[in-house]
């Protein structure tokens, strides 16, 4: 189902056709149906016939035959494409198409409408919620962008409304934003891992217990080696952040938030192009409603008082009306035609941002998914490198150390003895 009412459809009748037709009573003009069937409205009372009324108003052509109905007004038209009368239903019936073209003029003779079947909010025309029954969505299976974004929603820090769209482009440029923070989150890790390895190569340097001697003093020498291996290992890690994770989230979509700005430009013209046809269209109906006041006026003063001059007013007061009801068809189309454009541009647009999240949040989950491998590999390294200083820890052996450190300091092994007299 369309969301927006389409443009009315209606054709007006030939140049000349009223001019063919015999001279009508007062306050009587024929028109043509869509089907090409001639019918007649009483324009003071309203009152539409299939049958040509008599010299008396409110009088058929044919006596003792009962006027049948004839086809409601669409749009503030009669299905022959001019303006209906009075003036209060041409006010209203504007905004009284259903959205569907299928629907327009194919209403049930004489049968009328009791309640609006559209709403125009900001310049945006939807169905009624009292008279339209529920939309089929676009996509119904998911909770997509394309259909929960059409209305403005109320600017929780002010008076006024932010777009539907305007939403969505936040929700794009927020998360550039949070993925740029995320890159400057790995940075600060970068920095830490870098100055840990520093540190721990510092340490790997210092000569305390250098002089250890022994199995256990190699044992020794192999902690501070596994230091300066360790450092190694956070080296490679930081240089990996920097290269895998780091830099794609920093340069991922660099020139995203002109990409936007461009998208956002372009919608906002279609909108503000919408909101001038609106406007046109609210122009077009008080002229045509001025129009037809004019036309009744003249209308009563005729029956009041017939002369040339008096007819001769009216006549240019019913073409006048006429005119300003064309004009009305004619910025109605307008509108709808840019209405159209605008829904086809937000779909397509909001079907294009929600690839966009979708693709940026699956580029983040991957680069996150690298981190948390190379910090396992980290570990893996990390323990590589304590492992000989296991190996050589389990061959301490204290009673080797002190046999080799007597054999090399021994001062002699003759034991004293006691004094003789």
């Amino acid at each position: 189902m369309d969301k927006y009412p389409l443009k009315p459809g209606m054709v007006p009748p030939p140049p000349g056709e009223e001019s063919q037709t015999v001279i009508l009573p007062p306050g009587w003009q024929s028109y043509l149906s869509p089907q090409g069937r001639r019918y007649y409205v009483n324009t003071t009372t309203n009152e539409t016939t299939w049958e040509r009324p008599g010299s008396s108003p409110g009088i058929p052509a044919s006596p003792g035959t009962q006027r049948s109905p004839v086809p409601p007004t669409v749009n503030g038209y009669h299905a022959s494409g001019t303006p209906a009368h009075p003036p209060e239903t041409a006010h209203m019936s504007v905004r009284k198409s259903t959205g569907d073209p299928q629907n327009l003029g194919s209403s049930s003779p004489g049968k009328k409408q009791s309640k609006e079947n559209t709403i125009t909010i900001n310049c945006v025309t939807f169905p009624h919620p009292d008279t339209m029954p529920e939309q089929q969505l676009l996509k119904p299976t998911e909770w997509s962008y394309c259909d929960y974004f059409w209305a403005d929603k109320k600017d929780p820090q002010g008076n006024g409304t932010v777009a539907g769209f305007e939403l969505l482009l936040q929700k794009q440029l927020k998360g550039k934003q949070m993925q740029k923070e995320m890159s400057e989150f790995i940075r600060e890790r970068i920095k830490i891992e870098e100055e840990y390895a520093k540190n721990l190569a510092k340490l790997s340097q210092n000569s305390l217990a250098a002089q250890e001697e022994g199995s256990l003093g190699e044992a020794w020498a192999q902690v501070k080696k596994s230091l300066a291996d360790e450092a190694e290992v956070h080296l490679k890690f930081s240089a990996k952040l920097h290269s895998e994770v780091e830099k794609p989230l920093m340069n991922f979509r660099e020139n995203f938030k002109k990409d936007m700005k461009k998208c956002d430009h372009h919608i906002a013209d279609l909108r503000k192009q919408l909101a001038s046809r609106y406007a046109a269209v609210e122009k077009a109906r008080k002229a045509l409603t001025e129009r037809q006041r004019d036309l009744e006026m003249k209308t009563q003063q005729l029956e009041i008082k017939l002369s040339n001059k008096t007819e001769e007013d009216i006549k240019k007061a019913r073409r006048k009306s006429t005119q300003a009801g064309d004009d009305l068809m004619r910025c109605v189309d307008l509108y709808n035609q840019a209405q159209s454009k605008w829904f086809e541009e937000m779909v397509t647009t909001t079907l294009e941002l929600e690839r966009l999240e979708v693709e940026r949040v699956e580029m983040i989950r991957q680069h996150l998914c690298q981190y948390t491998q190379l910090r396992h590999e980290t570990d893996m390294f990390n323990q590589s490198t304590v492992e000989p200083v296991d190996q050589l820890l389990r061959k301490v052996d204290p009673a080797k150390d002190r046999e080799l450190w007597v054999r090399e300091h021994k001062t002699g092994n003759i034991r004293p003895v006691d004094m003789e007299i």
